[in-house]
């Protein structure tokens, strides 16, 4: 999730967005966390309704939002899209924009709303209630939740020590036509950042060049290739953890064909990427909109993460999802996601090699 920062140009990532949609519980809470956003009703002066631009489903957030109404008395008027859609939209509004907070599914798109000066400076309390290395250094956006990128196999025909825990042995000759990837998702792309920034332009391109060259199979998103692993139709393909954990929660566990294999530790196989929120430039003193970032770290909206989605609580001392990794265990590399913001060189790579 270092080089330097870029500034993505407003006009160019709208086109990115709208060429994407076209293609494509808790223990040991920190003192910091439950002080950010618990139970604390706004002020009688402070706006009872704030916008939201979210680049998470409303499926998946919809359900949170409505506990953050109940809790608070504050109505949230959100507008839904692709992560890449609602960055793109809001770096082609600016300061115009209504949004007041920005809810997004990756770092690189909060670094790249960042840069452009759109952010407000979180309070400390908000912005350090989690891991400093999932975070914003400048406290311009905190991190929510940690997805890990994991390699899914179908375990019916391969054995755990039988799959890579390097994505990049997945190019050679024995996977030919068994590999599944998403390339217009923004989890994939994010972790092509990740390589471009960890091992350079040149290593990441070859990478994708080869992954095509060997019969790579395109998938809209991380639910189809885990959907195709666990009916047999695919061998292997590259998603976020939480996919397998959501199903086997219906199905339940043991049912699964499907099973993962997480990245070689301090690798970029085993990246953690973030979701994460941020307040828009203009509404510092915007109580709703500050409440609303605050309680998405706080306790309840932890748990619902952990418990509901699967994904992995930032707060440090938090418990993780039931079955999975310890989040301490993971080890991703040693990156800084700010340094994800460059997703238009990305999506660029991925046009030249053909895969979108």
């Amino acid at each position: 999730m270092p080089i330097t920062h870029r500034l993505i140009s407003r006009r160019r990532l709208a086109a990115l967005g709208l060429a994407t949609v076209l293609s494509a519980t808790l223990v040991g809470c920190s003192d910091a966390s439950e002080s950010a956003g618990e139970g604390a009703s706004p002020s009688a002066s402070a706006p009872q309704t704030v916008v939201l631009y979210s680049g998470r489903s409303e499926e998946l957030v919809g359900p949170l939002i409505e506990k953050f109404e109940a809790a608070t008395g504050i109505t949230v008027e959100t507008r839904y899209g692709s992560t890449t859609e609602m960055a793109a939209q809001l770096l082609e509004e600016g300061d115009k924009s209504p949004a007041q907070v920005f809810l997004s599914q990756d770092a690189g798109a909060l670094g790249a709303v960042a840069d452009a000066g759109l952010f407000t400076t979180l309070p400390t309390e908000v912005s350090g209630a989690v891991d400093p290395k999932y975070t914003s250094r400048d406290g311009s956006w905190v991190g929510l939740t940690g997805r890990a990128r994991v390699i899914v196999y179908d375990g019916q025909k391969l054995k755990a020590d039988e799959v890579p825990d390097e994505v990049t042995a997945l190019t050679a000759p024995e996977w030919k036509g068994r590999v599944g990837i998403a390339p217009t998702n923004a989890s994939f792309q994010a972790f092509v950042t990740a390589l471009r920034v960890s091992e350079g332009e040149a290593a990441a391109e070859k990478w994708l060049t080869d992954l095509k060259a060997n019969d790579v199979k395109i998938f809209e998103g991380n639910g189809q290739i885990l959907e195709a692993v666990n009916t047999g139709t695919l061998d292997t393909g590259l998603i976020n953890h939480y996919y397998w954990f959501e199903t086997a929660s219906e199905v339940g566990a043991d049912k699964m064909r499907a099973q993962l294999k997480y990245g070689k530790p301090g690798s970029t196989s085993a990246l953690v990427n973030v979701t994460g929120a941020g307040v828009m430039k203009g509404n510092e003193e915007n109580a709703a909109a500050n409440e609303l970032v605050a309680w998405l770290v706080g306790k309840d909206a932890q748990a619902y993460f952990v418990e509901q989605t699967y994904e992995y609580s930032l707060v440090p001392g938090a418990a993780g999802p039931q079955g999975a990794p310890a989040f301490a265990d993971l080890q991703g590399p040693d990156l800084d996601l700010a340094d994800l913001a460059s997703l238009e060189e990305t999506v660029a790579l991925l046009q030249k090699v053909q895969l979108v």
